[in-house]
């Protein structure tokens, strides 16, 4: 039996950088933070990158995801796409299920941009 093909695409690597109170962000890392921002930028990404993040076990069926919201599956997958695209999250597809967990890295690269003083 052959291993379930991961979704996930190949995140551009960022650097990780100090807090914006502490030192301006040079271009390159703008460029390339800024993509992962955009893609949370928009309410229905965001809550379902919350929705990933805090799920039990790390991990989440996009079984479970859709019935939260009133679009279409078609605009779910839009928005999970664009969050793996942005490097927020992996995908691993089962069977005929599709399973998305976070890609604490990134994240951690952003929370310490935003935090004052740390």
């Amino acid at each position: 039996m052959s291993k379930p093909a991961a979704l996930a695409l190949a995140a551009p690597e960022v650097p990780c950088c100090s807090p914006m109170a502490r030192q301006s962000l040079d271009s390159a890392a703008a460029i390339n933070l800024s993509v992962a921002f955009k893609a949370l930028g928009d309410p229905v990404r965001l809550q379902l990158m919350s929705m990933i993040a805090s799920a039990p076990g790390g991990e989440i069926c996009v079984c479970d995801l859709t019935p939260a919201f009133e679009v279409s599956a078609s605009t779910i997958s839009h928005h999970l796409k664009t969050l793996r695209e942005a490097g927020l999250v992996d995908a691993e597809r089962r069977a005929s299920w599709v399973y998305y967990r976070p890609r604490p890295e990134l994240m951690g690269r952003l929370a310490t941009l935003l935090t004052p003083g740390a």
